[in-house]
């Protein structure tokens, strides 16, 4: 998967002491999060309906 136009932007739940995760949505057809600490590191992709309910699920009480 080609992730050469990926734009990261962090989270806004990051914490302020570096544990961040970033997250790139500006991709067609996929959704890339990744460790901030470890930009060259390992990425976990998404399709964009299953990021979509991750995020709605994390927001549930």
């Amino acid at each position: 998967m080609d992730l050469t136009r990926a734009i990261w932007r962090k989270s806004t739940r990051s914490g302020t002491q570096g544990d961040c995760v970033e997250v790139a949505d500006n991709l067609p057809g996929v959704v890339g999060v990744r460790d901030s600490k470890d930009p060259t590191g390992p990425v976990l992709t998404f399709t964009p309906r299953a990021w979509q309910a991750f995020v709605a699920h994390t927001k549930r009480p």
